[in-house]
């Protein structure tokens, strides 16, 4: 009898441990989720106060806080129509898009082949090429801006789009190659060897066998290489100052130094934003499966 009751009071603390320790555990889950969502309000105010202020009067941005207020869309049209100096909003939004699109197809152009051969079948030793690559992100690039000046001005390159993707092909060409390699390696040596068998040539297993396997792995890859070409500000505010400035120049022309700018900055900032929220938008599906290739092993 006493044997079974020492055996039911040990049950019951263990049952009460256990309750405990859910208990515990719960509250540390509800914690760190209300942690979660404050941090991500604090990251995304900014934006929501940027956004917000682009609807405003000046008066109204640049006084007390306010979020009651009568909305207008004159800041837009404003920034919009009007030439800020020698640069509008259209010219700007072509440049950008035009230097984007090249170079980033660019990048997967020679990324493919590069990440192909550093994961598929490796070259003799490829951990030296890889570092080779991501070596050249090792210099700053304020260091190496007289140089570039100097070469792209002896080559009648300055004021040009060309410029722009040359060395945005080249900032965003290590990225792409170390990404590009650790999606490759997800791709099944075996499906590589029967393509073979069948006697597919190397264009047909990349464009048949390898690229549908790494296709949200590429999407990924283009998706930050748009980011950071389309975001890049010292590289195009030194070598295209005038006829091939881009969208954060176009940004920069509507600080004044005479009257309020705010609304209207951030009305400019919003529509800079907007063409790479939309992207990532559109291909987070694939980023997120894209980013996800290679987790579990």
């Amino acid at each position: 009898m006493t044997t079974r009751l020492q055996e039911r009071r040990q049950q019951q603390q263990k049952e009460h441990l256990a309750n405990k320790s859910l208990g515990v555990s719960r509250w540390f889950s509800i914690s760190m989720a209300a942690l979660a969502w404050v941090v991500a309000a604090l990251f995304f105010f900014p934006v929501f106060w940027m956004v917000l202020n682009g609807f405003k009067e000046e008066i109204d941005a640049n006084t007390s806080p306010k979020l009651f207020f009568d909305p207008t869309l004159d800041r837009y049209s404003e920034v919009t129509t009007q030439t800020q100096g020698l640069l509008s909003f259209s010219e700007a939004f072509a440049n950008s898009f035009l230097i984007v699109l090249i170079s980033t197809l660019l990048v997967l152009f020679l990324a493919i082949p590069a990440a192909y051969a550093l994961s598929i079948y490796p070259v003799k030793k490829w951990r030296d090429v890889l570092f080779f690559f991501i070596s050249t992100k090792f210099l700053p690039v304020v260091a190496a801006i007289l140089p570039l000046w100097v070469i792209a001005e002896s080559l009648g390159l300055l004021n040009t789009r060309l410029v722009l993707v040359i060395l945005y092909t080249a900032m965003n060409l290590p990225l792409a190659v170390w990404m590009l390699r650790s999606f490759f390696g997800e791709v099944p040596r075996e499906l590589v060897e029967a393509s073979q068998i069948d006697g597919a040539t190397l264009g047909q297993q990349i464009r048949n066998v390898i690229l549908p396997i790494v296709a949200p792995g590429i999407a990924a890859t283009a998706l930050l290489c748009v980011i950071f070409a389309w975001n890049e500000f010292f590289l195009a505010v030194q070598l295209n100052p005038v006829d091939g400035s881009t969208v954060p120049i176009w940004v920069t022309t509507n600080v004044s130094t005479r009257g309020n700018f705010l609304a209207k900055l951030s009305a400019a900032s919003t529509l800079a934003t907007l063409p790479v929220v939309l992207a990532g938008w559109v291909a987070q599906k694939r980023m997120i499966r894209g980013l996800a290739m290679g987790a579990i092993k």
